[in-house]
């Protein structure tokens, strides 16, 4: 098989040019998938209400358990493609692109059906025992039609990496765009249009996925440079080991985001309790958080992601001082785009609670303290995700899942289990900016050292 000429764009062009072409449809399509829900949360707050808003936040971690399998295999598929392209390996890289999309399949079917069987008691695993009757209720409505989904998101997710890691995450981003545009256009129709609730807001997002994922598969015979056959389709146990682990550090930033908000669902609802607001209302605020959250967090995944073919392939093809100045700029821009929405969440903090409906005084003050406080110094997920990205990029997941252990499970859940048993619901708040600032040195230490290799090879390289 013969190399594309698009795939020398890689070794031959300048890394800004390289980090717009990759990175900005990257983050689009990422923040795009955050928006899918959010879109829900925000017609929802406004056409049902508070209870209506807490329940999404009780269905949120069979979403991330969702996205966690989608990523794992999407990222690790991509990153292992991307590292064959740059070793002329071609043959390897149609292989894994077969078998990305197979295993995105059955994956997707599993959670579907697993989850539709067992939705109850996952729920009240996720804090909903002792919530409201109507929140119990919303929270069950969404998320038996949502799970339809689900394998037509995992499926999406793979194909769609593909397209980005072999010249074109234009299209890629325009197949996101597309689906999550109709989805609003559903949610007003279906929720405000027609009153169905939290059942029109699960509609909407079920079909702009499927706009998603048609469009997607479209583009598989268009891809350059690759020829598709249909044996690799079939699973094959040594390409699946091969990038299945790739793609670990991405399936724990989700899946350590699923841990987390399940027990920040029970912790709030226990000391909520405790506290004058009650367990829906910090359930309802804390979703609106996290949830406005999840678009600066995708905006970093959305770099590393942009980055990561450029990383990969250059690191693949031993241009070690191309994988450097590719972090590097990644990093800045992740810093940079981290301060503005810190800023932004700081100073337009009631503008932004009041997009998700308008409640009562104990609400807002709770919602703001969210904000100010959980928020406080959100901008170093600028520096802590690209750099899980990197190390995916480079062929070292361990490292790659230190990055994303540290900052979700090492450090945050034990300060917020410590925190809240001191310092009551408040402790919850505070849980979060303690857990980032450890988390980023414990990164730093990490890259220092990972730098200094690269260092060397560049000047052995040179002499």
């Amino acid at each position: 098989m013969s190399q594309d000429n698009s795939l020398a764009m890689f070794e031959n062009e300048t890394i800004g040019k390289l980090m717009l072409k990759f990175s900005l449809p990257a983050i689009a399509s990422m923040v795009v998938n955050s928006i899918y829900n959010i879109v829900d949360q925000i017609f929802i707050g406004q056409g049902v209400g508070m209870y209506g808003n807490a329940a999404t936040n009780l269905t949120f971690p069979l979403v991330t358990i969702a996205m966690a399998i989608g990523t794992l295999i999407a990222d690790g598929c991509v990153a292992y493609f991307s590292l064959k392209l740059g070793q002329k390996n071609y043959d390897e890289a149609a292989r894994t692109m077969g078998n990305g999309i197979t295993i995105s399949l059955l994956a997707g079917l599993f959670i579907t059906l697993s989850m539709e069987l067992l939705l109850t008691p996952v729920l009240n695993l996720c804090g909903g025992a002792k919530v409201a009757e109507e929140t119990f209720r919303y929270a069950t409505e969404y998320a038996r039609i949502t799970l339809i989904g689900i394998p037509f998101v995992c499926i999406s997710m793979t194909v769609n990496s593909i397209i980005r890691a072999q010249g074109n995450p234009r299209y890629a981003m325009i197949s996101n765009i597309s689906g999550c545009l109709l989805n609003v256009v559903l949610d007003a129709w279906f929720v405000l249009g027609l009153g169905w609730g939290v059942a029109g807001a699960a509609w909407a997002t079920i079909i702009g996925q499927i706009l998603n994922f048609v469009l997607a598969v479209a583009y598989i015979p268009r891809l350059k440079g690759i020829e598709f056959k249909r044996e690799y389709a079939m699973l094959n146990g040594k390409t699946l080991f091969s990038f299945l682990p790739l793609g670990i550090s991405s399936f724990f930033t989700q899946f350590g985001s699923t841990i987390v908000v399940i027990c920040m669902n029970n912790l709030t609802v226990k000391y909520g309790l405790q506290s004058v607001y009650g367990p829906d209302i910090p359930l309802a605020a804390f979703g609106i958080v996290m949830k406005v959250n999840s678009i600066i967090v995708s905006v970093m995944v959305g770099l590393g992601i942009g980055s990561q073919p450029i990383v990969g392939y250059n690191y693949g093809a031993k241009n070690f001082h191309r994988v450097k100045a590719t972090y590097l700029r990644t990093i800045i821009v992740g810093l940079t785009v981290g301060i503005i929405g810190w800023g932004c969440f700081q100073l337009f903090t009631q503008e932004i609670i009041n997009i998700f409906g308008q409640e009562n005084e104990l609400y807002n003050d709770f919602a703001l303290k969210c904000f100010h406080i959980f928020l406080g110094v959100i901008f170093l997920v600028g520096f802590l995700i690209p750099s899980g990205f990197f190390f995916q990029s480079i062929g070292k997941p361990t490292k790659a899942m230190i990055c994303t252990l540290t900052r979700q499970l090492i450090y945050f859940l034990p300060c917020a289990y410590i925190l809240s048993g001191i310092m009551g619901i408040d402790g919850l708040l505070y849980a979060g900016p303690v857990g980032d600032c450890l988390a980023a040195i414990t990164v730093a230490i990490l890259i220092i050292g990972e730098m200094r290799i690269i260092n060397r090879n560049i000047k052995e390289q040179n002499a």
